[in-house]
């Protein structure tokens, strides 16, 4: 699915514009009112968006959110009725208890409110701001799906740190998006970096940009100010200055058609990368390692045969990769197999084996390896994560020990399909 398609007003938004205020920290009662007051100042009008700043109702007020984020609930229904009765979108990121498989934590994220919205999902922050030590209250989003508004519009998302990750934007745009909101909390130190950015993510992507910032200050730091709307060229319609301000600027859709017929950087989407380069040697993945390690990459290990790839490989090793930054699997070699599970196996050769794995987004490098265990490969690359199977018991896992002792961690994640590579051939045999 590229987007939540929502029925209602069939009017594409007229106008969009920001609040910037200072954030009452903790305090979600008087932000709700300057909010108020501030869209009592703005006067939107029907069709309008308004986009405010990151955590705008609670501040990051980290030690409070398991606490605040009770109330959340209760403020999205009543901003969808102020939304509704204005016929205007708001749209700020807020501290939202998790579903499925986040259930129960907490996720950063930005809330869409207005005519036709209603318990719209929400656009989760990618990338957490460990600098800030956001990672150790919030789960990061995943796969961020465009808004599809009820006029037609699409909205992509991001919050603060992610504007740092073209990513973010490039995927919701590709998927649709033509009007891309950023909700934040940058400080004053880096607002050069700030503006430059959003004016970058909006030329490369040929889409609007409405960005809210806060002002003021957050626990002695200085916020930066300095909202803005910035149009598919680069222009910049509005801004703000450091202090509490207000704004909404006419989207010219023309600027937008205009520019994507003369060219467009947007649609194009080649694959220009060779899956089998991801099939290394032992000197050649320790080299790769050694520069990943040097740019600040966190490198994650695991194993194993995967030698009919099913269902539960695939899931296991997409939350493999979630550990970190750099997924390597040690990959046992057809001797290796032989050794240990007899000479009818492997049904699949080493060969093929690495080039199903190589194909795999998740999969950052594969290695072979001739022993019965991985231990003297693990010691070679020094993990920072070694993952295995739940099933396994950590002082059993080769390499477990040399891993912790460097500083690393192990993790072990549960398989959720039933299916195995045995049940596979028994079926294929009984058949």
């Amino acid at each position: 699915m590229d987007g939540v398609n929502l029925e209602g007003s069939e009017k594409a938004v007229s106008r969009a514009g920001f609040l910037q205020f200072e954030i009452a920290p903790g305090d979600i009662a008087e932000n709700v009112s300057r909010l108020k007051r501030g869209l009592e100042l703005l006067k939107p009008l029907p069709g309008n968006m308004v986009v405010l700043p990151e955590m705008w109702a609670t501040g990051c007020v980290y030690e409070q959110l398991n606490a605040l984020s009770v109330q959340i609930p209760e403020l999205l229904v009543e901003l969808d009725a102020l939304a509704s009765s204005m016929q205007i979108v708001l749209a700020g990121s807020l501290p939202l208890r998790g579903t499925g498989d986040n259930k129960g934590l907490l996720l950063n994220t930005l809330c869409f409110s207005g005519t036709g919205l209603g318990q719209t999902p929400g656009i989760a922050k990618q990338h957490l701001f460990s600098f800030w030590k956001e990672d150790l209250w919030f789960t990061p989003g995943m796969s961020p799906e465009p808004l599809v508004l009820p006029g037609g519009d699409i909205l992509g998302g991001m919050i603060c740190y992610d504007l740092r990750f073209p990513e973010v934007a490039r995927l919701q745009c590709r998927k649709g998006a033509t009007i891309l909101i950023m909700s934040a909390e940058w400080p004053k130190a880096r607002i050069g970096q700030w503006k430059i950015l959003l004016q970058a993510r909006a030329i490369e992507n040929q889409a609007f940009v409405v960005a809210a910032n806060s002002c003021g200050t957050w626990d002695g730091m200085q916020m930066g100010g300095h909202s803005m709307v910035i149009a598919p060229d680069g222009e910049i319609l509005a801004e703000a200055s450091e202090t509490a301000a207000s704004a909404l600027v006419p989207l010219q859709r023309e600027v937008q058609d205009e520019l994507r017929q003369r060219f467009n950087s947007v649609a194009p989407a080649p694959w220009s990368f060779e899956d089998s380069d991801k099939i290394l040697s032992l000197d050649g993945l320790l080299t790769i390692v050694h520069k990943r390690r040097n740019g600040g990459q966190k490198i994650v290990f695991t194993n194993g045969c995967f030698d009919i790839l099913h269902a539960g490989h695939v899931d296991y090793l997409q939350k493999a990769r979630r550990q970190g930054d750099f997924l390597v699997i040690g990959l046992n070699s057809d001797a290796s197999i032989r050794s240990i599970k007899g000479p009818q196996r492997p049904v699949n050769s080493e060969q093929n084996r690495t080039r199903v794995l190589a194909a795999l987004g998740c999969v950052d490098a594969i290695v072979l390896f001739g022993e019965d265990t991985p231990l003297d490969l693990i010691k070679a690359v020094a993990p920072d994560v070694l993952v295995k199977g739940a099933d396994w018991k950590e002082d059993e896992i080769a390499g477990a020990a040399e891993v912790k002792k460097n500083g690393g961690r192990v993790t072990l994640i549960p398989f959720v399909s039933a299916e195995s590579t045995t049940g596979i051939i028994d079926t294929i045999r009984s058949t």
